[in-house]
């Protein structure tokens, strides 16, 4: 049998959400192991000038405890 565990974290690229979602599941497999999928909650970008300059998930990651 297997058990689960979520866990809420927050992300952030200059470049994309495709990006910025890449970079939460990469830092969080350096501490956190089995990781088996991931639930985007929230997108955000942040603006200056009138354009976008970064942008922001919040997400859910499912991984297998040990």
């Amino acid at each position: 049998m297997s058990v689960a565990k979520i866990i809420e974290i927050s992300s952030s690229s200059p470049e994309s959400f495709e990006d910025a979602i890449r970079r939460g599941i990469e830092t969080a497999s350096q501490s956190v192991h089995n990781i088996k999928g991931a639930w985007v909650s929230e997108q955000k970008v942040t603006v200056e000038n009138g354009k976008i300059n970064g942008y922001r998930v919040d997400m859910r990651v499912t991984f297998v405890l040990d």
